[in-house]
């Protein structure tokens, strides 16, 4: 069994940090660098594409709203035309750092309200996807099972890594809860790691109303903000390796 293990980082701001990134990179195999909109900025994508390099970690793109101040976590109201718009920017933007470093893009994905916005309206979906397209078709798209995205990207013909939230809870529809609802991010590391590996022995995960998901998925992720994220991250590895299984890059498991 070969799956990616991936994380969000470069999630700070100037002198401002978040998650340790660092060590990280040293348990990950794909990195979803914030690009400059809900969080980062040219210093510190330049940092965290050199640090992923340096560890053989694949470089994708997160893409989300200009929105600094709520984090991407905001829904804002724009049209999807301009909306894709701001994709391409910031897609442009993280390759060209990953260029000027001799490092190559390989994914992307849709960070926070956007990315919740585009999971659950196929309409809104598709020129975002399509605007991914257009920019690189080689690219891989990193999206949660049963979206808006995933039925965008199978139409358009562009490569989707389904991803398994680890740290996220589902609803009876395969969607993330609301992270406004009480029990939407799980906290407690061993339930965390249990969640793992019900989806790699059985491809599946409960719901939070007891329900049991289909669960198919390429890679994992877990949130580089979160406490104890680290120590959960090797945990996880652990896990997969013990079991026989290895954790490889995402393009290794989208050829």
């Amino acid at each position: 069994m070969e799956i990616d293990l991936n994380s969000d980082v470069g999630e700070g701001f100037g002198p401002w940090r978040m998650g340790d990134d660092s060590a990280l990179m040293q348990v990950i195999s794909s990195a979803n660098i914030a690009c400059g909109y809900h969080a980062g900025d040219p210093v510190i994508m330049d940092a965290t594409v050199r640090a992923a390099g340096q560890r053989g970690v694949e470089i994708g793109a997160h893409v989300g709203f200009p929105d600094l101040m709520g984090f991407g976590r905001r829904r804002i109201d724009v049209d999807p035309v301009e909306l894709a718009k701001y994709v391409v920017y910031q897609l442009g933007a993280l390759a060209g750092i990953a260029k000027a470093a001799g490092q190559t893009m390989t994914h992307m994905s849709f960070h926070g309200a956007l990315g919740n916005m585009a999971a659950a309206d196929l309409a809104l979906a598709k020129p975002l996807v399509r605007a991914v397209v257009d920019f690189d078709p080689r690219l891989i798209i990193s999206v949660s099972t049963g979206t808006a995205i995933e039925r965008a990207a199978d139409v358009l013909g562009i490569r989707v890594a389904t991803t398994f939230l680890a740290d996220r809870a589902y609803d009876d529809a395969g969607q993330l809860v609301s992270r406004k609802l009480p029990g939407a991010v799980i906290h407690d590391a061993a339930q965390v790691l249990g969640r793992v590996m019900q989806v790699l022995q059985d491809r599946s995960v409960t719901s939070a109303s007891g329900k049991l998901l289909p669960m198919p998925v390429k890679s994992i992720l877990l949130h580089g903000d979160t406490a104890g994220a680290v120590e959960l991250a090797r945990s996880v590895r652990t896990a997969i390796e013990s079991g026989g299984g290895r954790v490889v890059p995402i393009s290794r498991l989208c050829a």
